[in-house]
């Protein structure tokens, strides 16, 4: 029989944590990748899985990542569109971080041969991106020129 740990395993959870943002006066973007999310159909009850990319611009507060990960874990045994819960998703880190700015991409895996991508954003009131700098694109250098 295998001994049951110190600390208990981690439980899937609806809150997301957050703290004070290291750099608060300048826009950049942080990323995350959640490529393992997984629902199911409130129709059918079959599995549905998606691959999420969050693009956020933080404002005073910034995601704390573990908690990130309870979140979308707890949406494991629920019931959801795949509309409802991309939006539901940008709603509860908005309300708990009031970002700049923040896209979600959700793209969910292949259902009736049909794959569905979901993309919904906020933007804070009164907040104005930075204008985009365009880099001129640099080809690979691998150290062994002429090879």
């Amino acid at each position: 029989m295998r001994e049951v740990p110190k600390n208990p395993p981690s439980k899937p959870s609806k809150d997301i944590l957050v703290f004070p943002n290291p750099n608060p006066e300048r826009d950049y973007v942080i990323q995350f990748q959640v490529p393992e999310f997984t629902c199911h159909c409130p129709l059918t009850g079959q599995p549905d899985f998606a691959h999420f990319t969050i693009d956020m611009i933080a404002d005073e507060l910034c995601v704390e990542l573990k908690s990130l990960k309870m979140y979308f874990w707890s949406y494991r045994d629920e019931g959801a569109f795949h509309e409802k819960v991309t939006n539901k998703i940008l709603d509860d880190i908005v309300a708990v971080t009031d970002p700049r700015f923040i896209r979600i991409t959700a793209k969910w895996y292949v259902r009736g041969g049909i794959y569905t991508n979901v993309v919904a954003e906020h933007r804070k009131p009164g907040w104005t991106p930075a204008p985009r700098v365009d880099l001129p694109a640099l080809g690979f250098e691998s150290g062994m020129l002429g090879a």
